[in-house]
């Protein structure tokens, strides 16, 4: 007699197997709820709901809401800066319910992140800030934060990209941003987008309208460098040459009697009289396509090239003018912070 019991070659898997699969399932879903609930119990402590505005006797509050993150025992707290605006009251509250005064030590509208100090002697949990770089498309992060004013929400989810960029509320553009389907709502902004290791990865920034788990933030590494420098600087350093302009083509015929690659350049639009652009002579019109060695493809570019290593140093920019290259030695200035404002490079 023929047993078919263990018959492996493509028919009915066994009760057995069944079994085991059911068990191996269990164990994964398990273990990724573990890893939630580990991230969460770690973590949430130090993620504050941020309110700004003030409150009028015998009338509602008015301001907004937001989430911010503790980063240091002293009570430093990295949040949006669309969340701060331009509010000077500033209150968190942690999620025990007590509440802290907090004071603004600077923003950097240009990567929409805000610093502030928790005011008072208390020590507040805190959390660490990890390294960006090391993400991988595909990890599990957990969003934490104060969606629409519920407050500790807790999202799960996957980096769905990496080294995406969106445009600021400067009009600048925010590189290296962390892109996932952890849901975020209103209110998230600020909030901590932290790895299974328990550590700050992205700082929660933006979603798009209408969008089904398309959301944003921005990498722990570009928090860590602004707060370093609002902390030295009270502000970020970067260069300035006066100038106001748009991403424009190439006239085809313009690259090949110039002998460049270029099919997109920075156009000039307008020059600031008395800087540094107009003393180098630059003119509207001109077509920047190379500054300091490195090709400049668009405003975008522009702008990224104009870093704080760029300060006080004289530069090299080649420019297209009617259709003829131009080599124009530049000297960038440092670009002093403006009210919240945007700026041009």
């Amino acid at each position: 007699m023929l047993d078919f019991t263990n018959d492996s070659s493509g028919g009915e898997p066994s009760s057995q197997a069944v079994k085991q699969d059911a068990i191996s399932d269990q164990a994964l879903l398990d273990a990724y709820s573990n890893a939630v609930i580990d991230v969460t119990e770690r973590v949430g402590p130090a993620v504050v709901r941020v309110e700004t505005g003030s409150k009028t006797p015998g009338a509602r509050e008015r301001g907004g809401l937001g989430s911010g993150i503790v980063i240091s025992p002293d009570g430093l707290v990295l949040t949006n800066n669309h969340v701060v605006g331009s509010s000077r009251q500033i209150r968190l509250r942690d999620n025990e319910g007590i509440v802290t005064e907090a004071r603004v030590l600077g923003v950097d509208p240009d990567t929409d992140l805000a610093l502030l100090r928790a005011d008072g002697a208390r020590e507040l949990r805190y959390a660490s800030l990890g390294n960006s770089k090391s993400l991988r498309r595909g990890q599990l992060v957990v969003a934490i934060g104060n969606p629409l004013g519920f407050e500790s929400t807790v999202t799960a989810g996957v980096v769905s990209a990496l080294g995406r960029s969106i445009r600021s509320v400067s009009g600048r553009t925010i590189e290296d941003v962390i892109q996932t389907d952890a849901a975020l709502n209103p209110g998230n902004s600020g909030g901590a987008l932290v790895s299974s290791a328990a550590e700050v990865i992205g700082i929660n920034t933006a979603i798009i309208s209408g969008a089904q788990g398309i959301c944003f933030a921005v990498a722990s590494n570009t928090a860590q460098f602004v707060l370093s420098e609002i902390i030295r600087h009270g502000y970020v350093r970067r260069a300035y040459i006066g100038v106001s302009g748009q991403t424009a083509p190439i006239p085809r015929r313009h690259a090949v009697a110039a002998g460049v690659d270029n099919k997109m350049g920075a156009l000039l639009a307008q020059i600031e009289p008395d800087g540094p652009a107009a003393r180098a002579g630059l003119l509207p019109g001109d077509v920047a396509i190379r500054l300091d060695g490195v090709d400049i493809h668009g405003v975008d570019d522009l702008i990224r090239a104009l870093d704080r290593d760029r300060i006080d140093r004289t530069l090299e920019m080649e420019v297209l003018r009617m259709g003829r290259l131009r080599t124009i030695d530049i000297h960038p200035i440092e670009r002093k912070p403006s009210a919240r404002q945007g700026s041009a490079p």
